[in-house]
């Protein structure tokens, strides 16, 4: 049995922003990663004005991540459009990409072991899938939306009709690039909604977000894409690059809206652990690195002790950009998405945009409140 002072579980953006800023406190953590390859994770790949600042305090530049900027967001219902620009440049990138670039500054600074999966964690040992053991004094969950044994979020969290997450690549052509340009697009329709955007290799990254009554409905992913694809126009100008043998990426059972709203001494829950915002606003990593950055800080201050406290405040900070998401997407998913889109005057797209943004973190890592809506970004 192996005993560290801190454990994290995870190496995507939420367990390295962790480790980062612990290492900058003098705690040397562990971080254990599943997968012994860094894979490209299905993720919309957006980066808010406000995540770019917190990755460039990492050591991450927004160029390494993508020179292009996004700096304008399209809506699209029942045939209308509206377009406004985002209150601050953003960046798509693949989550291969931006995992490959935080594990590597990680890797500087804390003990990185890849290809070791846990199986459980119970009685306040970690057990591994190779029957070995380690115990902790601070524990950093960031597995992301996979579930462990031990530490699984409520299955009431998800809902008789759940969110399934699908996602496919669009190879880069001049006439996508058209299309595309520099906004992130989301096209609504019943039970669901897509996203799209250009990552740093020029591809386009489609994801969606679709209830599992809807995939049923069409019987698989493929079916699902032609469909809504003939059904929506301009969502189907863009599923028309998609190669008749694209891989379609796919996650069960998102439980948006949950939050960990208790804490417990030794635990800090991260990122999708922490708070699974819907999708549609664009804030699932920004939650993750303000997550990693904020429990760290925590953990510095007051030691594993200050989990049960740091968790439920947290969780108040989450509460306003998961209501107004989840308000929108409410909206968004129903028979009302074409009269928002008409009424999404650029101004309130702008607000929400605002709105759904996690509260900006001070220099010793807490998080505050946005401030006004005139002073975005």
């Amino acid at each position: 049995m192996r005993d560290v002072a801190a454990l994290v579980l995870g190496g995507g953006p939420a367990g390295t922003a962790a480790a980062i800023v612990l290492a900058a406190g003098g705690t040397r953590a562990l971080v254990i990663e599943r997968e012994r390859e860094t894979r490209d994770a299905l993720c919309g790949g957006f980066l808010s004005w406000r995540s770019l600042r917190t990755l460039a305090a990492l050591g991450v530049t927004a160029d390494e991540l993508n020179r292009e900027r996004i700096v304008r967001t399209r809506l699209f219902a029942g045939g209308r459009q509206a377009e406004a620009r985002l209150p601050a440049p953003a960046v798509a990138v693949s989550r291969h990409r931006l995992d490959t670039l935080l594990i590597a500054r990680a890797g500087q600074v804390a003990g990185i072991e890849r290809g070791v999966a846990v199986r459980t964690v119970e009685d306040g040992q970690v057990r591994l899938a190779d029957g070995g053991t380690m115990t902790a004094g601070a524990l950093f969950l960031a597995t992301g939306k996979h579930d462990l044994r031990g530490l699984a979020r409520p299955e009431a969290a998800r809902g008789a009709d759940p969110a399934l997450g699908l996602r496919v690549r669009l190879a880069a052509h001049p006439a996508l690039d058209r299309l595309v340009g520099d906004a992130v697009e989301l096209h609504l329709f019943a039970h669901g909604y897509a996203g799209i955007a250009r990552q740093e290799d020029g591809s386009v990254n489609l994801c969606l977000a679709v209830r599992r009554s809807r995939l049923a409905a069409a019987g698989s992913p493929a079916a699902l894409l032609n469909r809504l694809g003939r059904e929506h126009p301009a969502l189907g100008e863009r599923i028309a690059f998609m190669a008749g043998d694209a891989a379609i990426d796919a996650v069960a059972n998102v439980p948006y809206g949950w939050r960990a709203r208790d804490g417990q001494a030794g635990l800090f829950r991260l990122g999708d652990q922490a708070g699974v915002i819907p999708s549609l606003a664009g804030e699932g990593m920004g939650i993750a690195l303000a997550s990693g950055v904020a429990a760290a800080a925590a953990y510095r201050r007051g030691g594993a002790g200050a989990a049960a406290t740091w968790q439920p405040r947290f969780a108040r900070a989450l509460a306003r950009p998961l209501g107004v998401a989840g308000a929108v997407r409410a909206v968004a998913e129903g028979p009302a998405a074409a009269w928002l889109v008409g009424a999404a005057h650029p101004a309130l797209i702008r607000i929400i945009a605002h709105a759904t943004r996690i509260g900006a973190l001070t220099g010793n890592g807490m998080l505050e409140g946005p401030g006004p809506a005139n002073q975005m970004g």
